[in-house]
């Protein structure tokens, strides 16, 4: 059974696209997983929650960029989540690099980064458990479905320093994806503005004139009979950027049930895709010393053997 556990401290956490609009008391209740309701409200209430550094209301609407105080606040038992052993394995076996700014892990596809949307955990809440009484908190975040690199800050000063990196586009972000469809030039740069909008049951992000900016740029590696191997780099950071410049340059990513159609979809499900073909494989970012780092996360088994088998037949 777990135990209570108290936080390290008060820490701020900078609020990105995602999170932008959201009613501030839901913005803890999901950050604070396990603390009662009133707890919260409380802490608003008495000001120990700050928004860039002026009191608050529950009810306060935040933007991209607001700098949120969330101070320590203790857990009850049948409010925690508890994993198996064996996930925890997983995560901690999926390390990439750490050292005592920051941690990198190599996040499986189909794994949430947090909780939420029905979720009762995520990649950051299982590092919490096998860690308890570390501060641990995201940097940037990844679709469920995207496996790759994803970064951990360990101290309040090194999430302000890397958040920013990530915010400002200094930040070198690489992906592997397999499009369906072949790019025409061997590298094709999408300056397109997105929005999310409403598309049914599921949000879907599209270009927009009157969208936030985003830029991304498609390397191509491979060409296939129908269908492309490509690097991309993402100079901004929109949520379902890739997947939505893909679509809109006409080649959306093989297995992507939310941009693509139904017939794409089963194709690749024949060939052997069970999940996006999108990897996050490589970030490079400078530490609070100054230092230049470079991670890489190897494409996963399952889609090296697709690409394999696109290999052999041609399609």
């Amino acid at each position: 059974m777990s135990k209570p556990n108290k936080s390290s401290g008060a820490h701020l956490v900078r609020v990105d696209s995602d999170r932008a609009g959201q009613r501030l008391d839901n913005f803890l209740s999901a950050r604070l997983k396990g603390v009662p309701k009133s707890a919260v409200y409380r802490m608003i209430r008495t000001g120990q929650v700050r928004i860039n550094g002026g009191r608050c209301k529950a009810s306060s609407r935040l933007a991209e960029g607001d700098e949120v105080r969330i101070p320590p606040a203790r857990t009850h038992e049948k409010g925690e989540f508890i994993v198996s052993d064996a996930v925890c394995r997983q995560v901690e076996g999926a390390l990439l690099f750490e050292n005592a700014e920051l941690a990198v892990f190599n996040k499986p596809s189909g794994m949430a980064v947090h909780s939420g949307s029905g979720l009762p955990w995520g990649l950051i809440d299982v590092v919490r458990q096998t860690r308890p009484g570390e501060f641990v908190e995201l940097v940037h975040r990844l679709d469920r479905e995207t496996s790759g690199c994803l970064v951990l800050a360990r101290s309040g000063a090194a999430l302000t320093h890397l958040a920013a990196q990530f915010r400002d586009g200094q930040v070198d972000k690489r992906y592997l994806c397999l499009m369906n469809g072949v790019l025409d030039e061997a590298v094709v740069e999408v300056d397109a503005p997105l929005r999310k909008v409403e598309s049914g049951a599921q949000s879907q992000v599209e270009v927009c004139a009157d969208g936030k900016p985003a830029l991304t740029r498609f390397h191509l590696l491979q060409a296939f009979r129908d269908s492309c191997y490509a690097e991309v780099e993402l100079f901004t950071g929109r949520t379902h950027q890739i997947r939505a410049h893909a679509k809109y340059i006409g080649l959306p990513l093989a297995g992507d049930d939310r941009y693509a159609d139904r017939e794409s979809i089963k194709k690749w499900k024949k060939r052997g895709l069970g999940r996006i073909f999108l990897h996050a494989h490589r970030l490079e970012l400078v530490t609070i010393s100054g230092e230049r780092l470079s991670v890489d996360a190897p494409l996963p088994d399952s889609l090296r053997e697709v690409l394999d088998r696109l290999e052999v037949t041609g399609g």
